[in-house]
């Protein structure tokens, strides 16, 4: 990072002035991206047809650089994310002067009178800083991998209530560690990415296989469920996320997953089975309904196979004896975990209200692991320091 880093005043100007345009952020954001593609027309194929997403991401990204301009390794870590992130969809070092200049004419147009050469400066200044630490990161990454990686749909196995096994075979080998996400663009409508996970850990073949569940008004999720065949193409960006087993020390486990979250969970548990672990593990799979309950019967066949294994269910709007409950209702009964390492997945809510109960029940939150429940490359935790704050925000 050649520039460094922002004086107390710089960062005051750019908090004070962003406070101004706060209540009107979405009208500036609308502006800032009319300019952007004005300006600079060939930056438009780099985005989706549909921006009403795109535009929250973009302030959202903004206020957490702001947020952490006062705390540089944080601040590097979190545009570092951003920078290799931005591969996948074609970013370019030059891109970056043009959305520096946008931005800072949006901010001009909106701040009013809050705003001077010496807000300008600072303005600046701060995204430059994120820019540079962007570009470096990018390209170190070039250097490591591809920026995406095209892969071909093999199978799609339709489970029924709206749930599908999609196989995926790429055409380079795709490297992850069972727990990890994967983004992935569809042909039906390019630019835009969802997450999911592989249910399994790598496989010698390097086929992974999604479970999809096809969302109401969900355009992606329904075009993978309803309309993808073999054949049809997508592609991958790199694999995410942190909760693996190598987060979990030698503790036992408690595993929670509601609906498809069960795909990484099984994942990691595939992964337990495989190295021989020796240590017991809790899962709590849960649903609305028992017909709902999607990928418990393999985790029973599995806990048969392995003493090490207690598997239970919750189901939350229909009555059945032994399994009534929500899922955080379930861990509060079976509790308490305080001497487990906990990994969630699954609706935000639940995850949202498990994550709650566990720390009641005294598992303390560094032993408490679950993806980010919104953007990824923008809500992961980046530090111990803001990783509490990060929770108590959910």
């Amino acid at each position: 990072m050649t520039s460094g880093p922002l004086t107390d005043r710089e960062i005051s100007l750019v908090r004070t002035s962003l406070a101004v345009v706060a209540p009107q952020a979405a009208e500036m954001t609308v502006y800032f991206y009319a300019i952007l593609f004005a300006r600079y027309p060939d930056v438009r194929g780099l985005f989706p047809q549909n921006m009403d997403v795109q535009r929250d991401r973009l302030l959202r990204g903004l206020l957490r650089i702001i947020d952490l301009v006062d705390d540089i390794d944080n601040l590097v870590r979190f545009c570092s994310r951003l920078g290799r992130d931005h591969r996948k969809f074609g970013a370019l070092e030059a891109h970056y002067p043009a959305v520096g200049e946008c931005l800072v004419a949006a901010l001009t147009r909106y701040a009013g009178t809050a705003w001077n050469s010496e807000v300008a400066a600072a303005w600046t200044r701060a995204y430059t800083i994120a820019a540079e630490v962007m570009i470096a990161a990018a390209a170190d990454d070039t250097r490591l991998r591809p920026a995406s990686w095209d892969a071909q749909i093999i199978r799609n196995d339709y489970r029924g209530h709206g749930i599908a096994e999609i196989t995926v075979q790429p055409d380079l080998p795709y490297h992850y560690v069972a727990g990890q996400y994967v983004s992935m663009e569809t042909p039906w409508y390019p630019r835009t990415w969802r997450h999911y996970s592989p249910a399994h850990p790598p496989r010698p073949d390097h086929t992974l296989t999604f479970h999809v569940r096809a969302v109401h008004h969900g355009q992606v999720s329904n075009a993978l469920v309803h309309h993808a065949v073999p054949g049809h193409r997508v592609r991958l960006g790199p694999p995410l996320g942190e909760m693996t087993l190598a987060a979990a020390g030698d503790r036992d486990l408690l595993l929670v997953a509601g609906g498809t979250g069960l795909a990484p969970i099984r994942a990691l548990l595939e992964q337990a089975s495989a190295s021989g672990m020796d240590r017991y593990v809790d899962l709590f799979v849960g649903a609305r309904t028992a017909d709902e309950l999607y990928g418990l019967d393999d985790m029973l066949r599995m806990s048969q196979r392995h003493h090490w294994l207690s598997v239970r269910a919750a189901v939350s709007h229909e009555h059945i004896p032994g399994q009534r409950g929500t899922l955080p209702q379930v861990l509060r009964e079976f509790g308490p975990w305080d001497r487990h390492e906990a990994f969630l997945c699954g609706p935000p809510d639940m995850v949202t209200t498990g994550v709650n109960t566990l720390l009641h029940q005294g598992i303390r939150r560094r032993h408490i692991h679950h993806d980010p429940l919104d953007t990824p490359v923008l809500t992961t935790p980046l530090s111990e320091h803001r990783r509490g704050q990060e929770t108590d925000q959910l």
